[in-house]
């Protein structure tokens, strides 16, 4: 487990940032490509996810449309960065710092990146909400 190296993916997406953040910073919006159900609570939210685990996440910065950051498993920070691309689409900058299983998180990133721009650029839902094909049976689903 190699704890010091970051994980960063960049993400272009055809929709403007405005939609992209909000869909990260939304209950609803996080139930489109991520988790199962997302419900807010007083420190930040929490995720449940189709393998029946939850994580409950501290929101650490949240600046409407440009940048959202909270903490992720095993403590690491977890900042998203929206910036415009000058043709109204916009440029996604996900770094993970400190992650508790590198290794894990890495491919993880691409899976959960990947859904958030089938959700939010075509409106489609990669996942198959079936727990017994989860992320934990070999499946490549969120």
């Amino acid at each position: 487990m190699d704890r010091q190296l970051p994980i960063e993916w960049r993400l272009h997406l055809r929709s403007s940032r405005q939609a992209a953040f909000a869909m990260w910073a939304s209950d609803a919006g996080r139930e489109r490509f991520w988790a199962e159900r997302s419900e807010a609570t007083a420190a930040g939210f929490r995720l449940h996810f189709i393998n029946g685990e939850a994580l409950d996440a501290d929101l650490v910065e949240s600046v409407a449309s440009a940048r959202f950051v909270f903490r992720y498993f095993g403590g690491s920070t977890v900042s998203i960065d929206f910036s415009d691309d000058g043709s109204g689409g916009c440029d996604l900058h996900l770094e993970e710092t400190e992650p508790e299983d590198r290794w894990e998180n890495h491919a993880g990133w691409v899976s959960v990146l990947l859904a958030f721009k089938a959700a939010l650029d075509f409106e489609v839902d990669l996942r198959s909400h079936d727990p017994s094909r989860s992320w934990d049976e070999g499946y490549v689903d969120n």
